[in-house]
């Protein structure tokens, strides 16, 4: 890249915040809301490929929501396995290869099985990776590295870098957190030290592809210094 040359967002990360508030401003069954979220999805998906990310990385079940009621984990599980159904064969077919982040096992077999074909289906494409965070925590990320590491000799940033979830990814250049929030909750901690932050009003089932572009024009206007002048 040239000096002069705009800084070109090669993985973007999304923490994808306000289902159940879209659903509720609405007074809709909170349901509703994860259904149109999984939507959102859809459209954010495409358009990464169409605008040439490497990489998107999306939250989709955190290590906490499992404290969330039985019900709404149980309608979760039961949209996400409807995503697979749906929509691999189109994004195998663009070339997009699916990753999962984070602890996938730890749910129910079929669920398992559904995500692993899905990946294997995947495994060979060459086109934008999505990440998907499923049971996934940073701090465990973090900590499980930091074990291995150690396992293989001295601890230093790269050595922890090299088996976090993410090792195999570009860097992460910009992290968005939709419906107004400004935290991170537990999302790519280590790998957002250097990254660009947006955090935006728009709930994430009023979320589309424009959102998107307008955030990497935005990333790409910003002067990434990484602590130097």
């Amino acid at each position: 890249m040239g000096k002069d040359e705009p800084a070109r967002a090669r993985h973007v990360a999304i923490i994808m915040d306000g289902n159940g508030r879209w659903a509720k401003k609405r007074h809709l069954p909170r349901a509703l809301g994860h259904q149109r979220g999984v939507e959102a999805v859809r459209r954010v998906v495409r358009s990464a490929r169409e605008l040439g990310l490497e990489a998107l990385t999306l939250y989709a079940f955190s290590t906490e929501n499992w404290r969330r009621p039985e019900e709404e984990v149980s309608d979760l599980m039961s949209l996400m396995k409807r995503f697979i159904v749906s929509d691999l064969e189109e994004f195998a077919e663009a070339g997009v290869r699916l990753k999962i982040i984070g602890d996938y096992k730890a749910f129910k077999p079929d669920v398992v099985e559904l995500v692993e074909k899905a990946m294997a289906r995947t495994a060979g494409n060459s086109g934008t990776t999505l990440a998907v965070a499923l049971n996934y925590g940073s701090q465990d990320e973090i900590a499980r590295a930091a074990t291995k590491a150690a396992a293989k000799g001295p601890i230093t940033p790269e050595t922890i870098s090299a088996e976090l979830d993410t090792a195999d990814l570009p860097p992460l250049d910009l992290l968005i957190r939709t419906s107004g929030e400004v935290r991170l909750s537990n999302f790519l901690l280590w790998q957002a030290a250097y990254a660009e932050m947006l955090f935006t009003d728009v709930l994430w089932p009023d979320f589309t592809g424009d959102h998107l572009k307008d955030a990497l024009e935005t990333f790409a206007a910003r002067e990434r210094r990484y602590g130097g002048r």
